[in-house]
């Protein structure tokens, strides 16, 4: 089985963390979407969605089996 990757363009890392997040434009507000990160896009993908008060969490990520 493949492990999970970043969602960082280009980036095929393994992902180690789960960005949780919601539009409110869009979602309602106990949805979360999820991006998937690697270490080294943690914080670039955070900043990015905290830039549009979309980031609601940053946990671990627990691979699915």
């Amino acid at each position: 089985m493949e492990p999970d990757i970043c969602s960082a363009k280009d980036c095929r890392a393994p992902a180690t963390w789960q960005l949780l997040w919601n539009n409110p434009k869009l979602h309602t507000p106990e949805r979360r979407k999820v991006w998937l990160a690697c270490d080294d896009h943690r914080e670039s993908l955070s900043s990015f969605l905290a830039a549009r008060n979309f980031l609601k969490d940053v946990v671990p990520h627990e691979p699915t089996s």
